[in-house]
């Protein structure tokens, strides 16, 4: 049996569609082994969000052209779309592919094995109008099932390279969602997660339809228990996504809403479409459609102009907003991207003390958040645990807000819903008691391909 190896690098819809991919390769008949293994052919979806994310992906296809010179090595992703002459030049690389055409990956593979030259498949993105539907019918050890809506960003933030990479929005037909959607529920899973490169923004391509009444129609799937969406802007936090989060019974409490910056000049800078004041309002209003929300944001540190003086007004804006936690990264120059030209750099040092106030201010807020909590009832998912990481007779899983928690009880819970009362409040985990399980829940799958393991 011929077999095939994948390396992901990048964002959650990176590892999705390298998923998409195993299931066109398992169709095929390929069997999947780890990528340290020799294998027949060997995938790398790659990153381009910063300068490393290339040098990273560059690493990566000269390791497996390495591990086996005779494999077919195919490349994809990010970083493929950018610069397909760039990795075609790397000795050994025989296919590249872009973020488009990935259904094509078989038919592909196998042109090179009957011609034995390498193919540039990557074709201009900015002129791809369509949603390419990829579809994954289960996730290696998860117990929320991953379900991608739209592709694309027509923001073109000074700092950032994916509206190049991954091309305009176009947004998932609703037929085509709700119906994997009952398929995903279908297969066992209770909690489904919507992502994509601009999540929020799906619906803004489609007539008649926005992401308000795709929620409603998820709402009414029938054994589904949680909808989660993995990411959201601001401003499309709509009045009719409000009234969802204020009547639904199945939405999270959860929302992630980057900011970037806590700072007007820089967020004017970084070319975001709000202003702070705005930011506040729509957490204002979320949080008084959904009390007990848990909101978590993107924070970018030492972004060029970010003077000492505007860093600590936007560090007291962050400090007033009181996310439930923040993922803070050092600004990091994207050769192509606007930002990388601009005057005012700001020195390496200065940025990593930055980051480590905000980092320190995160954990705080996350205890603050999680201590609310202690000696109430929450609904948690546990998981399987595919780190290692617990002691015997521990799960894991994730309440409904987005607190890890980790509880003792028998593998048999797993993918069901439990009732935990939270015991212990901490910064990333947890700790709890079961108080009760909810019967007839459905087993979700036990094997699915290794490369959503990191999910």
């Amino acid at each position: 049996m011929a077999t095939v190896a994948f390396h992901t690098l990048g964002c959650k819809v990176n590892f999705y569609d390298t998923e998409a991919i195993w299931q066109k390769f398992k169709a095929a008949g390929y069997e999947q082994v780890d990528f340290e293994q020799t294998a027949d052919v060997y995938v790398i979806n790659t990153c381009t969000v910063t300068n490393t994310g290339d040098k990273k992906s560059r690493q990566m296809i000269r390791r497996a052209v390495r591990r086996n010179p005779d494999a077919i090595v195919a490349v994809t992703g990010c970083y493929a779309q950018t610069s397909p002459a760039e990795i075609l030049a790397i000795p050994g690389v025989d296919l590249v592919i872009g973020t488009q055409d990935r259904e094509n990956i078989i038919p592909l593979v196998k042109r090179f094995e009957a011609e034995r030259q390498p193919i540039n498949a990557v074709r201009n993105i900015m002129k791809t109008r369509q949603f390419e539907e990829l579809d994954v019918p289960d996730f290696a050890h998860q117990t929320r099932a991953f379900l991608k809506i739209q592709e694309g960003c027509n923001n073109f933030c000074t700092f950032c390279i994916i509206p190049w990479s991954r091309g305009l929005m176009r947004s998932r037909e609703p037929e085509s969602v709700l119906k994997q959607a009952r398929l995903l529920v279908d297969a066992g899973y209770q909690e489904i997660v919507l992502t994509g490169i601009h999540t929020g923004g799906y619906g803004e391509d489609l007539e008649d339809y926005s992401l308000a009444k795709l929620l409603r129609d998820l709402d009414q799937v029938e054994g589904l228990k949680r909808i989660r969406i993995s990411s959201i802007e601001a401003s499309q936090i709509t009045e009719e996504v409000l009234d969802v989060l204020n009547t639904s019974d199945k939405m999270c409490r959860h929302l992630h809403i980057p900011l970037q910056a806590g700072s007007d000049e820089v967020l004017r800078r970084m070319r975001r479409k709000y202003t702070t004041a705005e930011f506040a309002e729509k957490l204002r209003r979320i949080r008084e459609a959904m009390p007990g929300v848990a909101i978590t944001t993107d924070l970018i540190v030492g972004f060029p102009g970010e003077t000492e003086e505007l860093f600590r007004e936007g560090y007291q804006f962050i400090e007033a907003m009181n996310f439930a936690e923040m993922h803070v990264f050092p600004y990091s120059k994207r050769t192509g991207t606007p930002a990388a030209r601009m005057d005012d750099q700001i020195d390496e040092e200065v940025k990593n003390v930055r980051v480590h106030e905000l980092i320190d201010m995160s954990e705080r807020n996350q205890l603050a958040y999680a201590q609310q909590f202690v000696g109430q009832v929450v609904e948690v998912i546990p998981e399987r645990d595919q780190k290692g990481a617990l002691e015997a007779g521990m799960l894991m899983g994730y309440s409904d807000n987005y607190l890890q928690i980790v509880f003792e009880g028998g593998e048999e819970l797993i993918g069901k819903m439990c009732r935990v009362e939270l015991t212990e409040a901490g910064v990333n985990e947890n700790r709890g008691r079961l108080v009760n399980v909810e019967e007839k829940a459905p087993a979700v799958p036990s094997a699915a391909p290794a490369a959503a393991a990191n999910w």
